[in-house]
């Protein structure tokens, strides 16, 4: 069978991984390359974006490599230019980019607040802005949101700012299919559920005693299947709503979560 993305151009932010192992970003990346994709892998940590590509060069894949701030206009401009000029268009914008810090109204800080939407909502609302003009002239195109399950119930402990970010990038791409589903572009939300990924490792284990094995068990236990997800369960439905397997599929949310929110 042919790759499912030959000749594509996917434009994926959070591209790289925060510490060791596979992070939903780098697993995406990889898999987009090997299906036939054109990578640019952003991260805001360059050598974790060139740690991608070494990976999909390894495999004979294409791969660029660009640091960039998301939450920030003049990066996000500077991103999708990038992409324009090496690759000419932008097939499929991949959202990965999200930052998880716990508490609830009362205990996070202001700071901690605002930190949090601006990376996980504000960015999201900059990428489609500055990517979508040129969807629209192609008149194709897909938009991955990776939003969480936390977007739509509560997993165990207070993440106000995390879960309010999550749903509102599940409003904010609802919007985006209906708006422009017959100018050929489609719009979707992945909502992972308890995931072992580096991103879970730091900013959350104070939740669970500070223990990171202690973590790890008990978000297994939390799973109806007993175990977490990982970053290739993320990955693979990534797959496929960016392919065309999924044109006639828009403005959906895609639980991952292995039967959390059943």
């Amino acid at each position: 069978m042919k790759p499912q993305m030959t000749g594509k151009v996917v434009l994926v932010t959070g591209a790289g991984s925060i510490g060791e192992g596979w992070g939903n970003g780098k697993a995406a990346a990889v898999l987009y390359a090997r299906e036939g994709a054109k990578i640019l892998a952003v991260d805001r940590n360059l050598e974790a974006a060139e740690e991608t590509r070494r990976i999909i060069e390894s495999e004979g894949g294409v791969c660029f490599t660009l640091a960039a701030d998301v939450a920030k206009t003049a990066d996000v401009e500077r991103m999708v230019q990038a992409c324009i000029d090496l690759f000419g268009r932008i097939d499929v914008l991949h959202n990965n980019v999200g930052i998880a810090e716990t508490g609830g109204p009362v205990e996070a800080s202001e700071e901690s607040w605002n930190r949090v939407i601006a990376v996980n909502q504000t960015s999201v609302f900059l990428t489609c802005k500055h990517v979508l003009p040129h969807m629209e002239k192609q008149k194709s195109g897909v938009i991955i949101n990776i939003a969480s399950v936390a977007a739509i119930r509560w997993i165990g402990f207070p993440y106000a700012a995390y879960s309010a970010s999550k749903a509102a990038m599940i409003s904010l791409t609802k919007n985006v299919a209906m708006q422009y589903a017959s100018l050929g572009v489609r719009a979707n939300c992945i909502l992972p559920g308890l995931m072992d990924t580096p991103m879970i490792r730091e900013p959350l284990k104070a939740a669970y005693g500070g223990d990171i094995e202690v973590m790890r068990e008990q978000r297994h236990q939390q799973s109806p299947m007993g175990r977490m997800g990982d970053a290739w369960d993320v990955a693979y439905a990534a797959l496929f709503l960016a392919s065309d397997n999924a044109r006639y599929i828009t403005g959906v949310d895609l639980v991952v979560d292995g039967g959390v929110d059943a």
